[in-house]
């Protein structure tokens, strides 16, 4: 099943753009056990209801050409797909949404065709319908430009940075103090 939704992807990707594509990026992942939050409902016009606790990866990225780009997601859960520009705020999920989708060739499969400009930055969310739905998915870009993805830190990592910085600024008050005294 994931692999006859992942060649569904390579052909709509292949299709969906009117332009040929210069480049195609495939990104791949697992939503179990990411983060949680409550996500929008497809048109973008709320909070939804029922998608309240739903794990979610994000992915960062800047296109190098402006132009129409496709988006295709494949996974082996009823996923969704939301683009937002230029940040995504897992506690503020409608602000900077630009774009979300459902349901696309059937419900494992969510995706759009969208104008990108170059060089902006974009967050690309990979999400479930319901907060039992997560699980593996294969997303697949393709526009005119080359698509830079950048990493999304994790909170941890935000976390355990701070923690460092904050030994770091000991260490050198610490090391300040012994000077002078």
């Amino acid at each position: 099943m994931f692999l006859k939704s992942t060649l569904l992807a390579l052909a709509f990707c292949a299709f969906a753009s009117t332009a040929q594509a210069d480049s195609i990026h495939t990104i791949t992942g697992d939503t179990t056990g990411a983060a949680i939050f409550t996500r929008p409902v497809e048109d973008l016009s709320g909070l939804s209801a029922i998608g309240k606790d739903v794990s979610f990866n994000q992915f960062r990225f800047t296109v190098s050409a402006a132009g129409e780009y496709s988006f295709l997601t494949t996974a082996a859960f009823d996923s969704l797909v939301f683009l937002y520009s230029p940040s995504f705020n897992p506690n503020s999920s409608l602000t900077n949404a630009l774009i979300g989708n459902d349901d696309l060739l059937g419900t494992t499969t969510s995706g759009f065709v969208t104008n990108l400009a170059a060089n902006t930055p974009y967050v690309l969310v990979i999400t479930g319908f319901e907060g039992f739905e997560y699980g593996k998915y294969s997303t697949t870009i393709g526009g005119p430009g080359a698509v830079t993805i950048s990493a999304v830190p994790e909170p941890e990592t935000y976390a355990m940075m701070a923690f460092g910085l904050g030994v770091v600024g000991l260490a050198r008050r610490r090391a300040t103090s012994l000077k002078t005294a």
